[in-house]
């Protein structure tokens, strides 16, 4: 024999049998018998149909020597497509995560939390449920004087409230309560902000608390004629009223009949049609139309509010991010509240605003009983009807069912 089969001999001789379920490819590349060209193979078994062999033969279907879940049969092609898919979801995930965390510490970086109810004195209790304050005041920061003209403000040097409201959420719902701007009430004594001098009590319009004291004195003379503790307060000027109308695309609004008053310039139709900034800010100010003018506005003012939260809580603006983020910037960047204010609270104050309008809640205003009072010095003015008024304030305080207050 020659040097190879020699070799091939001695290694036949020596080395122990290959195990049976080797292929012969296997045992040829391990130094056996090479494979046997052209013999068939049968169904159910090796060579010959042999029992015991794997299905399809000795050599087996084409792709019966590669291992399942590698990628490459079909088993395998399923698990890619399976992992293709996890990975997929994954990577959104963390992109969702990531895009909420952005937006909400780029949210609260915008709100302004400039009103610090801790210097409010001798407060009531805290009730039961959360009372918001809710305030829209004339503040003209931000209008240019051209602005001013076409917005029908003036150019008041002065600040004000143009409406005032108490947001109550709590497990018998939410009451949404006016207090008119001119009610009259006792402002309680407070040391000014800019003499720092010490005022004693008097007898004015609910506004001239703001005038006198800023948010501060107004939420004390409001907790003090009311004995409801108020959680969170929360004020917007007519600026940023505009701004955050037109960033929403304007409200739908319906109206029941037509509606004209030159000094807010408020001139709409009857019927359901969209007011842009400008022409909501006519429409919440207007009175001089309504028979009962200042409690006239305030059912304007609440119809708009819960219509606007409805509007702005909805899908076509909620999912719609070229639309949700310029009205979360508008809104942040005009609104003033108290300093405990968190973006979650403001999103509850919303809510339960929207809520309102989705049949969650009430609109109603403190009971009046006399909305033409005449005062020593203030002119003309809203008198509470102190027993019914009262009434209403002790079920708010303890979250009861409200029984009182005039529907609006």
């Amino acid at each position: 024999m020659n040097g190879w089969s020699d070799d091939t001999e001695r290694r036949r001789l020596t080395e122990p049998p290959l195990p049976p379920e080797l292929s012969p490819r296997r045992a040829a590349a391990a130094g056996g018998v090479p494979p046997q060209a052209g013999r068939r193979q049968q169904p159910g078994g090796g060579p010959g149909g042999s029992p015991g062999g794997s299905p399809g033969g000795a050599f087996g279907p084409p792709d019966s020597g590669r291992v399942s879940g590698t990628g490459g049969g079909p088993g395998g092609r399923r698990w890619s497509t399976r992992k293709k898919i996890g990975y997929t979801a994954l990577g959104l995930v963390v992109v969702l995560l990531v895009v909420s965390v952005s937006t909400y510490f780029w949210a609260d970086s915008k709100v302004r939390r400039e009103v610090d109810l801790s210097k409010v004195e001798d407060r009531p209790p805290t009730g039961k449920g959360t009372n918001y304050l809710i305030v829209g005041s004339d503040s003209r920061a931000g209008l240019t004087p051209a602005e001013e003209k076409q917005l029908h403000t003036g150019a008041d040097s002065g600040q004000r409230t143009d409406s005032m409201m108490i947001l109550h959420t709590g497990s018998n719902g939410t009451t949404m309560m006016s207090l008119p701007r001119d009610s009259y009430v006792t402002i309680p004594a407070f040391t000014g902000q800019q003499t720092h001098k010490r005022y004693a009590a008097s007898t004015h319009k609910l506004n001239r608390a703001y005038s006198d004291g800023g948010p501060e004195l107004l939420t004390r003379t409001i907790e003090y004629n009311t004995g409801i503790h108020i959680d969170h307060y929360a004020e917007i000027g007519f600026a940023g009223f505009v701004n955050l109308v037109d960033a929403l695309g304007g409200v739908n609004m319906c109206l029941d009949k037509p509606l004209h008053d030159k000094a807010s310039g408020a001139d709409f139709s009857a019927g359901c049609q969209k007011l842009d900034g400008k022409q909501s800010l006519a429409f919440v100010r207007q009175r001089h139309q309504e028979a009962d003018q200042d409690l006239g506005r305030m059912r304007n003012q609440q119809k708009f509010l819960s219509t606007l939260a409805h509007q702005a809580a909805s899908p076509a603006t909620v999912l719609n991010p070229f639309k949700l983020y310029p009205v979360i910037g508008s809104g942040l960047d005009t609104l003033i509240v108290d300093k405990k204010m968190s973006l979650p609270d403001l999103a509850s104050m919303f809510w339960a605003m929207k809520g309102v309008t989705g049949g969650g809640g009430q609109s109603i205003t403190v009971p009046i009983a006399n909305a033409n009072y005449s005062t020593p010095n203030d002119g003309d003015a809203v008198k509470w009807d102190m027993t019914k008024a009262k009434t209403l304030f002790d079920e708010l305080k303890n979250d009861q069912k409200v029984t009182v207050g005039t529907p609006k």
